[in-house]
């Protein structure tokens, strides 16, 4: 199995006399509360003199081992600090999480119980922090690995961590979105990992059965089919592999949801050579990646599946190769897209955009969704703009960029609003068809131009185009995850259509 056993976490009444390893969840500037208090007399004393070094407090994440004389405890005690209670949000949880999942790794331990005392203060329920806090342990944990012979082997095994300090029902419901969205977050991070020889336009849809087993329904659009819609920009992206492209077609309808979807669309190129434009050798390397945008897609719907989130939401995967060859793709080309406009062909390595034109045309007019939302790992120029920090995103409508925005922040996943101005029209002119497919000064800030281009394909719907060039992989360990890929943008839509369905609950 190419990912670590996903970790098991269990609502508990108190602390068990046989647990080997207790974790104390201990925000700075209080007391010891009744459990840890328990604990602490338990060690003589030995936790409060450890909680009362300022250094074992001061930085949310921190781990402090205690381990007491035999003749005191057995037992092994970690102090997980969490900041202050102002301080505690979502996402410091998360990542105080993704800290003592480290620590815990480096120790060989995988079974422990985390306690936690009542927080005066804090602006979340005891659930809820304990919740986050596993979310994040079990980001941190996944790990994605090929090798026939794992040097970690042992500590791949199944972790199982008992939750103490909330009632079971109301920590039981938290667990489950929390592992809900573990569940898509693996799934995405898993999907891009692959190799591109294990994923690609012919196998694609085999890797799409845990979605089916989760109650979401898959359909497969060949390219005799693509053909038949006139989805020729698409296909002129994936001329030039021996595998066609195809398009998979995603549908979640949740208990409850109106009959009007969100849609979703991905673009899915499982690897970029840039065509007859081929990049160079440092370029290409991790082109394997070019997919996550669908993959990001794939995570999300197996989210909102796995927690029956009470929404309806389609998912439009356009997938291809773009490889160079006789039959490939060529600048100055003319196509005919889906929608009907024609366009002129400059950069065969700007194929992502023409991709995503058939895919958003045919989520808007078979679906009429009330929004649509694109993700893409589309453009160099967005990384250069807005470097490591943001991601990319246009809009049409600035309520829902908000939104999406502040669900963002929230997660760690954060995005900065750019420009959607008819004024970049002007650099999509072309004498021959109906748009230019790139700008005409090929070190022009590109990314506004193709989300320029790619308004022209959403008939009208309101739209929020994300553009992830850059965030896809992490070329080392972060504080919620390993090296490798990241799955940016499941966590941000999961809390959007969230807080989405939560207004409309109250309406």
């Amino acid at each position: 199995m190419p990912q670590s056993p996903v970790p098991v976490f269990e609502p508990a009444d108190g602390i068990s006399s046989t647990a080997a390893t207790v974790v104390v969840l201990k925000p700075a500037g209080q007391d010891l509360g009744p459990r840890a208090a328990a604990l602490d007399a338990e060690m003589g004393g030995l936790l409060s003199r450890i909680c009362a070094d300022p250094a074992c407090l001061a930085k949310a994440g921190t781990c402090t081992d205690i381990i007491a004389p035999p003749t005191v405890s057995d037992r092994r005690v970690i102090v997980l600090a969490l900041g202050t209670a102002e301080s505690l949000d979502a996402l410091s949880l998360a990542r105080a999480g993704g800290a003592l999942a480290a620590h815990l790794e480096g120790r060989g331990t995988g079974e422990a119980i985390l306690v936690l005392d009542p927080i005066a203060g804090a602006g979340l329920s005891p659930a809820e922090i304990l919740a986050r806090v596993a979310l994040g342990l079990r980001l941190r944990r996944y790990r994605f690995d090929l090798r026939s012979k794992r040097p970690v082997a042992e500590t791949d095994r199944a972790w199982r961590l008992e939750l103490v300090g909330a009632g079971k029902a109301e920590l039981t419901a938290a667990l489950a979105r929390i592992n809900a969205i573990g569940d898509g977050v693996d799934y995405a991070r898993t999907l891009v990992n692959l190799p591109p020889n294990h994923i690609h336009p012919d196998n694609f849809a085999d890797h799409l059965e845990t979605l089916r087993e989760a109650g979401i329904e898959v359909e497969i659009l060949d390219a005799a089919r693509l053909r038949e819609l006139g989805m020729n920009a698409l296909l002129a992206v994936g001329s030039g592999s021996a595998r066609p492209p195809r398009v998979a077609v995603l549908r979640y309808r949740g208990k409850g949801s109106g009959e009007q979807p969100l849609a979703f669309v991905g673009k899915g190129v499982c690897f970029d050579s840039g065509g007859l434009c081929i990049k160079g050798g440092a370029q290409m390397f991790d082109m394997k990646a070019d997919m996550a945008g669908a993959a990001a897609v794939v995570g999300l719907l197996l989210a909102l599946a796995r927690q029956g989130s009470p929404v309806h939401a389609v998912g439009v995967l356009g997938i291809a190769e773009n490889l160079p060859s006789g039959t490939a793709l060529k600048p100055r080309e003319i196509i005919t897209t889906a929608s009907g406009q024609t366009v002129e062909i400059f950069d065969t390595d700007a194929e992502g955009r023409l991709l995503l034109a058939d895919c958003l045309h045919y989520a808007a007019s078979r679906f009429e969704p009330s929004v649509i939302v694109d993700l893409a790992t589309l453009t160099y120029s967005v990384m250069r703009g807005l470097g490591s920090v943001f991601a990319g995103l246009f809009s049409t409508d600035n309520a829902i960029a908000a939104q999406m925005i502040a669900a963002g922040e929230t997660v760690g996943e954060r995005f900065w609003q750019l420009p959607l101005d008819r004024a970049y029209d002007e650099g999509l002119y072309s004498p021959f068809a109906d748009l230019r497919h790139h700008a005409k000064d090929m070190e022009d800030g590109d990314a506004p131009y193709a989300a320029a281009f790619l308004r022209h394909f959403t008939q009208g719907r309101p739209w929020v185009h994300l553009d992830i060039a850059g965030k896809e992989l992490a070329d080392g360990d972060r504080p919620l995850g390993r090296q490798g890929a990241t799955a940016f943008g499941v966590q941000m839509l999961e809390e959007w259509v969230h807080n989405r369905n939560g207004k409309h609950n109250v309406a």
